[in-house]
């Protein structure tokens, strides 16, 4: 088609009401951008159409969508390759921010299949600063249509500007949720659960345990010598101690168990199951095997308490657990204490 309007193409008011309602009304970025793509074939006149969104990181343009071109043809240009040193006019149009009209389709790998082409930019303004965010291409069978028609396609492509930096932002937004929810869950020294986290667990696990009459340990396990290292070595090393025993708990952990960081230099193992004594015993081989802080050697001593025989609560594991890590401190420490009056014990109601 040539420069004159199919007659069935929209008014333009219907035309604009309809992209906005793209815009508006979707919250998916594909299909958001698929809709307007298909408003921009249908009112211009344009036999082939894509769109493209700029990683700013990657320096990448990507294709997203497309319109009435052939599968292996956008298999062979999904991304342009980095912006800044491709020859694409494509990449021309994301350097410049400025709408191109190309008179030979051929060079642009995405419409070789029309004859001529329309390329706008899609641009938004950030703290004064205007960047690119993506393009939009155009396709025609023939001669570009009239200038009025083309000044059409700069609207759509703003439009598709504003879908795509709202899906940016909406997934700036999930990923900050996420992050701020991975924090209210996380030691921030250790990177460890930390101690509400490790209580709901330990309330959750003890439940199932019960309901499944199968066998649970807990442990709660200290750095010796602590103190003495913050106030010999400073804040700074005692931090590096802890990191240090956290990461020697997290790689030497089960995939079923849990560590955390209680406080100061306190932690916990939730091990369900019957071996956690034996997960226990490695932790505190590891943290005696890292290396000494000046003459001051690392090791830890921790206390074991069972399900079903030191209790069937979490409180009360917690207890016991306490108990036999404040004895096994006495007996010297650097081991693992469990409960030697385990069968002695009253029985649990």
């Amino acid at each position: 088609m040539s420069g004159e309007r199919s007659s069935l193409q929209r008014p333009d008011g219907e035309f604009f009401a309809a992209a906005a309602a793209a815009v508006a009304r979707s919250d998916d970025l594909d299909d958001a951008l698929a809709q307007l793509l298909g408003l921009a074939t249908e009112h211009l006149g344009a036999s082939c159409g894509a769109a493209y969104i700029l990683d700013q990181d990657r320096d990448d343009l990507s294709l997203i969508v497309s319109s009435g071109i052939a599968p292996e043809m956008a298999l062979g240009a999904e991304a342009i390759g980095p912006v800044a040193t491709s020859h694409d006019p494509l990449a021309d149009v994301a350097r410049s921010r400025l709408p191109l009209e190309v008179d030979d389709a051929a060079h642009v790998a995405i419409l070789r299949g029309a004859k001529t082409a329309v390329l706008v930019p899609m641009v938004v303004r950030r703290d004064g600063i205007e960047l690119t965010l993506g393009v939009l291409a155009l396709g025609f069978a023939e001669a570009l249509p009239a200038k009025d028609v083309l000044r059409g396609a700069e609207p759509l492509a703003d439009l598709a500007a504003v879908t795509v930096e709202r899906a940016l932002a909406l997934a700036l937004g999930s990923e900050r949720a996420e992050w701020f929810d991975r924090l209210a869950h996380i030691d921030p020294l250790t990177g460890l659960a930390n101690k509400r986290t490790a209580e709901r667990i330990l309330e959750l696990e003890v439940a199932r345990a019960g309901r499944q009459g199968v066998p649970m340990s807990l442990a709660l396990l200290e750095v010796d010598c602590y103190d003495e290292i913050q106030r010999v070595a400073g804040n700074e090393a005692a931090d590096t101690v802890l990191r240090r025993v956290a990461q020697v708990l997290s790689e030497s952990v089960r995939l079923v168990d849990t560590v955390a960081r209680m406080s100061g230099s306190r932690f916990m193992l939730i091990a369900p199951g019957p071996d956690g004594l034996v997960v226990a015993e490695r932790l505190v081989r590891g943290i005696g095997a890292l290396p000494a802080v000046g003459e001051i050697a690392l090791s830890a001593t921790a206390g074991m308490a069972s399900l079903p025989l030191d209790g069937r609560t979490p409180d009360e594991l917690l207890e016991v657990a306490e108990q036999v890590m404040v004895a096994a401190h006495e007996a010297g420490g650097a081991r693992v204490g469990t409960q030697p009056a385990a069968a002695e014990l009253p029985p649990k109601e």
